[in-house]
Formats: structure tokens, sequence, C-alpha cells
């Protein structure tokens, strides 16, 4: 079985080591040219573009033909793809990779929606790679893929709000009042439908950055170890003091810090942080070595 994923999806270089995962690119229009994302742009110059100009930047996500190609491909050496991708909810992508598959009978496709983005979907995906290495069957793949997602939440929140009205993602009433107000919004990712919800604001970037962590703790029970996975645009001050903060409120394992993709920084610019938590056990307890085996379950 092989894993395909898309551009919405981040893993730091020590987790993707070793993981055969197949990824369709996205294209990203900035300061008035196309790069394909990952060939001819990468995230650090991406979001360093972002800070130096000022520009808007716009995506597309792959068309059926882009995944139409990479599945035939790769049907000529393995015909069963598990293909996993950035919610539905934020993005046509898992209605393109559908139709795709449907241009390619030779490959026997399953799609996958995360309901999410970015490393909290690197998570999934990264789990699917080890257990197809470990030589699982599909079903029981899957089921360790529901149940990163479903155990999985994710936050973000970000210091101006342009980026987001400009990509449309809440009005330009709403973001013009928060600006004036100087409201600094925490957005969550729902479980049920993968799509941007309001979960809390603060009226400066650190209490908002803080709000996060409070908001954890309000959604995951005391004393359960975490996995975390600190995500920004290009602010690193930032997830430092998440990272502070999250660690004086439960015992953590923290992977490698990671730039959002382009798909959530289009809209959310250079000051973006962002965090995934998940409980530890998750992956310690699934009979993989998703997690280093030196690390201990911590309670």
């Amino acid at each position: 079985m092989q894993i395909v994923t898309d551009q919405g999806m981040d893993l730091s270089p020590a987790q993707a080591a070793g993981l055969k995962i197949h990824t369709v690119p996205l294209r990203i229009t900035l300061n008035g040219k196309t790069y394909i994302g990952g060939a001819d742009i990468d995230y650090v110059t991406f979001y360093q573009i972002l800070t130096d100009t000022g520009a808007y930047p716009t995506t597309s996500q792959p068309s059926p033909g882009d995944f139409a190609d990479k599945y035939r491909e790769l049907a000529k050496t393995d015909p069963d793809i598990l293909s996993i991708h950035i919610s539905s909810g934020l993005s046509g992508t898992v209605n393109s990779a559908r139709l795709g598959a449907e241009m390619v009978p030779e490959a026997h496709v399953t799609v996958l929606d995360s309901k999410t983005l970015s490393g909290p979907l690197g998570w999934q995906v990264e789990a699917a790679a080890h257990a197809v290495q470990a030589g699982w069957g599909l079903g029981d793949v899957i089921k360790l893929v529901e149940q990163v997602r479903e155990g999985t939440q994710t936050l973000f929140t970000l210091a101006e709000l342009k980026y987001l009205i400009h990509g449309g993602r809440i009005s330009h009433l709403k973001g013009l009042l928060a600006s004036l107000l100087n409201i600094k919004p925490v957005i969550g990712v729902a479980k049920d439908d993968g799509k941007y919800y309001n979960w809390g604001q603060a009226t400066t970037f650190k209490r908002a950055i803080l709000r996060m962590a409070e908001i954890i703790s309000e959604k995951v029970p005391s004393g359960i170890p975490l996995r975390i996975q600190l995500m920004h645009g290009n602010n690193p001050e930032g997830i430092a003091i998440l990272r502070e903060r999250i660690s004086q409120l439960f015992e953590c394992y923290f992977d490698d810090s990671i730039p959002v993709a382009p798909m959530l920084g289009a809209h959310t610019g250079p000051s973006v942080v962002g965090i995934g938590v998940a409980p530890l056990q998750i992956f310690k307890n699934c009979g993989l070595e998703i997690i280093p085996a030196e690390v201990p379950i911590l309670a």
C-alpha cells in the first residue's frame, strides 16, 4: 500500500525520515509569480516574501488530473493507495482526489478526509505510513488514522487579520470591527466538519497565544501526557511563549516545531502561531515506533 497526501500537510524532517509518503503539490501565487509548492519555493522563502513585501498570496488546490497522474504513476508498482488530505471544510482537495481516483481504474484508491491541516494532518499521514511499513491491513490503518484524528485538537492565533479578510475567511465588516477593537482571535478546527471556528479571543497577541493553552486545558483532562506540535509562519518568539505555557500545564512530548503549510499561511500571514495536541498514548500504545521508544508515557 502507498500513502499519498497534499501540501496542506506538514511533517518535520525528523518525523518524515524513512517514511514513504507521496505528495501532490499545490500552486502558490505570490507577488505576481506562481510557484509549485515544495519544488520551486520552500516554506521559509514563502514567509520571508510575505514579511518583506506585504503581498497577499493565493493558493490553488491540486486538480483531479494532478491526482490521476500521481495515482497512475504509483499504480505501476502497487495499485493499493491510501490518500489522506487537508480538511474538506477548508479546501476542495478531497473532492479532487476522489475525482482523480475515478480516472485511474487500475488503482485501488481509498481517500480519507483528515478534517484538519498542517502538523495534525501530518500526524495522520505519519501514523498511516508507519502502519503500512509494519504490514498492517487497510482496515487497521484507517482505524488508527481515525483514532489520531479524533484525539487531536488544532488551534491557531495571529497578530493581524488582513490575510483572513483578504482570503474571505472572515467578512470585511467583522474584520474591520475586530481590528478597530484590537481583538486577536483564537481559531480552532472543528473535528466534525473540519472548518475554522472562533474558540476565544484576547486584546493582545501574547494573551491570545496564552489563551490557546488555557483552551487546551479546558478540552483535555489534566494529568494526560500530551504530544505537541508547535507551528508558525515566521514567528519563533510566539511558539516559544506557547511552549513555555503549555509545559506548565501538562507533561509534554514536543515534536520539532514546523512552519505551517501555505494553505493555512496564505490566509493567516507570517505572524500565525499554532498548536496540535493529542494524548501521547495514542502514538505510544499502537504498537508502532511513531514516538521514539525511549520516550516514556509520562503519567
